[in-house]
């Protein structure tokens, strides 16, 4: 009987674990959908609360901080006219800590020209006092044949 009592606690308990990571998961690729629309609008009010103030962010041409993104973001050096998302994978660590992946399509205004990239984008989250905040924000170009392992 304690067998049977013991089986049923950690079903109970796995299947909690489980509905809260599967919770966390969709919590940050709606977070990641609505991050490429305000990168898109140029809403930098948005972005500003959404990125952690120690944050960096690593493109083609360099990797620079929080500041400089919504500066580049602002004045539109860099239009992140669309980001067309392909797949995405999420990996949770604990309830506070999520890495995302996304292979995306980014149609960018860059130099006075608009170009299409293929890019597997890697964030990373943190929630802090409640909020998630993305710490890291990483483009790596990739063929268009290019997969997310799941």
């Amino acid at each position: 009987m304690n067998n049977l009592v013991f089986g049923i606690f950690l079903t109970l308990v796995s299947a909690a674990s489980f509905a809260q990571s599967t919770n966390i998961e969709e919590e940050i690729k709606e977070l990641s959908k609505a991050k490429w629309q305000w990168m898109a609008d140029k809403n930098v009010d948005k972005l500003a609360a959404l990125f952690h103030d120690k944050s960096k962010f690593v493109h083609m041409s360099g990797s620079w901080k929080k500041d400089r993104e919504l500066e580049i973001i602002e004045t539109g050096s860099i239009w992140y006219k669309n980001a067309e998302v392909h797949d995405v994978a999420v990996e949770t660590f604990g309830d506070d800590t999520a890495v995302l992946w996304n292979r995306i399509t980014l149609t960018a205004h860059v130099r006075g020209n608009d170009v299409e990239n293929e890019f597997t984008v890697t964030e990373f989250y943190k929630k802090e006092e409640g909020n998630w905040k993305l710490l890291d924000l990483t483009f790596s170009s990739v063929r268009d044949t290019h997969k997310i392992e799941h």
